[in-house]
């Protein structure tokens, strides 16, 4: 018998798909950098429009003319900027989420169907946006020379809390998630749920073929409300057995490992940077911008200068996000490879996922802008883990 060769059969995985798919998938991709340059311009253009109108100074000079208590008036305002600057995006949205999934194929979902759903989430957005803001620009009021510090954790526990409610109060508002049927499927799950410490008692089945043909599974939640969650797409894409425990075996690392809580915990590292920076750029960002009226950090008039602000830090720390994403995502990889030994159902499964994600881009590429690893370097990290350990499923070629 011939020794199994793992950069032959990353070859093999890869060209399941043919030079044509693969070339629009990389169109598609390296489109997709650009677009995160355009949507941060968008959100400059945006909230320098909504600066210039002096509506939100408007507001609060209302506002305080009613007396009203500092915290209502950061609602109001941060409220007002969040549904204008969300209303004038609009088009953008159209264009970077529906327009251009659709035209790749991504989604089939109507543009009324898109639009409503894109409404409920500025409303759900609104009301998030209103209490952290309200949070934070209370901390700025009690603490104005280290803000910055409370507020990054802030952003942590807001990431925790909504890890927590997202299962229960806004993902069954976009999408219906039914128990998965009896069957290999969910009694494969179970067992695999069980043996890892994942509640095996909800195992759903969701319809995200709906907004997406993407190929997918996630792990929402954390402690009481986690949950697995398989798409529909992955059977209408004729996933096997093989292909469920390797893609759900990543799913449950992420549980397992809590993810969640390190990237909570990173995140809010880097919002504490970006708050910290924040501080010290104001006051110059709004005389750039002529914020006339706006009275300092603590106004919350100036929201819009700290939308301009985080929307240009956060497109230059797109490496340092990405990168932290693709650790974990790496790790995941390995959770399933060691605890389910399916290297040929992940790979398969990775296959299908590279017409939203470009199987070979350059190393620059991947640290620049990938949150996940480039597919042909997870499958050839399956195909060295199945040649040191024997296989459980056979090899599609």
């Amino acid at each position: 018998m011939a020794q199994f060769d793992p950069a032959a059969a990353t070859q093999a995985y890869l060209a399941v798909l043919s030079p044509e798919a693969h070339a629009k998938a990389t169109a598609y991709t390296q489109g997709g950098h650009w677009v995160l340059l355009w949507a941060a311009l968008v959100a400059v253009v945006v909230a320098w429009l909504v600066i210039k109108s002096g509506v939100l100074v408007k507001i609060r000079s209302w506002v305080e003319a009613k007396k009203s208590r500092p915290w209502l008036a950061a609602g109001l305002i941060v409220g007002a900027d969040v549904i204008i600057e969300g209303v004038l995006t609009l088009p953008w949205s159209a264009y970077a989420d529906w327009w251009r999934q659709k035209s790749y194929g991504l989604t089939d979902q109507p543009f009324g169907g898109w639009l409503g759903e894109t409404v409920s989430m500025m409303l759900i957005s609104v009301v998030m946006t209103v209490i952290l803001g309200m949070c934070v620009y209370a901390v700025i009021r009690k603490a104005p020379k280290t803000w910055w510090a409370w507020s990054g954790g802030l952003v942590a526990i807001a990431f925790l809390v909504l890890m927590v409610l997202a299962p229960v109060f806004i993902e069954p508002l976009f999408n219906t998630y039914t128990p998965a049927p009896p069957g290999p499927v969910r009694d494969t799950v179970v067992t695999m749920a069980n043996a890892n410490g994942v509640p095996s008692d909800k195992i759903y089945v969701y319809n995200g073929s709906k907004q997406s043909n993407r190929y997918t599974a996630n792990v929402s939640g954390l402690f009481g409300t986690a949950r697995v969650a398989m798409s529909d797409t992955m059977f209408k894409q004729g996933a096997d057995l093989a292909e469920v425990k390797g893609v759900v075996g990543h799913e449950m690392g992420h549980y397992v490992h809590m993810h969640s809580i390190w990237l909570a915990s990173s995140f809010g590292l880097l919002a504490l940077v970006l708050f910290f920076l924040v501080d010290r750029l104001f006051a110059p960002v709004a005389r750039l911008v002529g914020a006339t009226g706006v009275t300092g950090i603590s106004d919350p008039a100036g929201f819009p200068v700290i939308g301009i602000i985080i929307a240009v830090l956060g497109l230059l720390a797109t490496p340092i996000t990405s990168s932290i994403s693709r650790l974990v995502e790496t790790d995941a990889d390995q959770f399933s490879l060691e605890h389910f030994n399916e290297p040929d159902g992940l790979a398969k499964a990775l296959v299908k996922t590279i017409e939203y994600r470009a199987a070979t881009p350059s190393q620059l590429e991947e640290v620049m802008f990938y949150d996940h690893p480039a597919v042909g370097s997870r499958v050839r990290r399956a195909m060295d883990w199945k040649a040191a350990h024997p296989p459980k499923s056979e090899p599609i070629y």
